[in-house]
């Protein structure tokens, strides 16, 4: 039983570190003149007249200059426009007559209003953290060939404690993207993360944009499908020391609706492998704390001792993983089977609500899937 539990544990624990066994950052030195092309910067924005302050605040603090920043409303019924105009942002309307609404028909109607050479999509809920952010991040994509997608997962910024349920579902996110296990890029990405998408405007309309994929749920995943279905490569970033975002302020219902949303529809996007790198993962959490479950009930002291180390181990690996990606708290440590039970709850519920009712919530929109 000693041996079962410490093989078991370390199989568990050692798919955890090869399905993130390495995620790239952007490159850190750079200079103004580094860049050779002109970006701008399109940010959809629905009801956003709270989180668009900091993101503005913080692209007119850029060392680099975008042409531009477009803020295109999707049919905002707060001070999102107000709020866009006096940060000197220029602000459009989402076109009515579109074919589909939505995130990816605000960014259809941002790019074809810019001028830049680049097209920088980002969220309202994001910010860049000093003021060389985007000249790395532009340097970054320029060092690549300046060809296809360069995408950046922000580092999530906690405030409030409920946040923290998102831990899990932050790791299974990045890992699910295919490409941080040490194959690397040898499995193809499962597309780009949806709050910082950079890509070059000409490659962008080649593809059809974000028309092409009008209906997708998952903006991101599809757009990165497109480019790749036109041999344009995806690239796939960790935004610690470049950007931030903090997910779902508004609540734990968004938090709950945010998620269903997102997890039923990305799973079928992640390679088998990854898949069960993420299984065995996963399995190990329950497996670690109930081998401690069973230890207590038998009153087996050699048991007691090996379930304890294997379970504080656990922890130890899941708070290490969940701080590669945000700011995540300490105490996550204490009671991870938790985090696991809600992630696994909210997983089945979204496989629920996409694949038998075929509906989901999202900024109180109800969307077909």
């Amino acid at each position: 039983m000693l041996f079962i539990v410490v093989l078991v544990s370390f199989i568990s624990m050692m798919s955890g570190f090869l399905m993130l066994w390495k995620v790239p950052l952007a490159i850190k030195d750079t200079n103004n003149s580094s860049v050779k092309k002109t970006v701008s910067i399109i940010i959809p924005a629905r009801n956003e007249e709270d989180r668009l302050p900091t993101l503005l605040a913080s692209l007119n603090n850029q060392s680099y200059k975008p042409i531009e920043v477009i803020v295109v409303d999707d049919e905002s019924s707060d001070r999102t426009v107000a709020v866009a105009q006096q940060q000197g942002a220029k602000v459009i309307k989402k076109r009515k007559n579109d074919e589909w609404m939505g995130k990816s028909a605000a960014c259809w109607s941002g790019a074809n209003e810019a001028k830049g050479d680049w097209l920088l999509f980002l969220d309202a809920d994001t910010f860049f953290e000093d003021k060389t952010s985007l000249e790395q991040l532009l340097a970054t994509y320029q060092s690549g060939d300046a060809i296809g997608i360069l995408s950046f997962q922000p580092f999530h910024k906690i405030t409030n404690g409920y946040e923290n349920l998102s831990a899990v579902f932050n790791i299974i996110l990045m890992a699910g993207m295919n490409v941080f296990t040490p194959l690397g890029t040898q499995i193809e990405t499962a597309g780009s993360f949806g709050p910082c998408i950079l890509c070059d405007k000409e490659e962008y309309f080649i593809v059809g944009g974000h028309k092409a994929i009008k209906g997708a749920i998952m903006d991101d995943l599809a757009l990165g499908e497109k480019f790749r279905e036109n041999n344009f490569p995806v690239r796939c970033y960790g935004g610690r020391g470049i950007i931030q975002f903090q997910m779902y302020p508004e609540g734990i219902k968004q938090l709950v609706e945010g998620w269903t949303k997102s997890f039923g529809t990305a799973a079928q996007s992640t390679h088998p492998l990854v898949t069960s790198l993420i299984s065995l993962w996963i399995s190990g959490a329950f497996f670690t704390i109930g081998s401690l479950i069973v230890a207590l009930l038998a009153n087996n002291t050699s048991l007691l001792i090996v379930a304890s180390l294997v379970c504080t181990v656990f922890a130890v690996q899941f708070y290490w993983l969940a701080h590669r990606f945000g700011q995540f708290s300490l105490w996550i440590l204490f009671g991870y089977p938790l985090f696991f039970l809600f992630f696994i709850g909210l997983f089945v519920w979204s496989l629920f609500l996409t694949k038998v009712l075929h509906r989901v919530t999202w900024s109180g929109r109800k969307l077909e899937v």
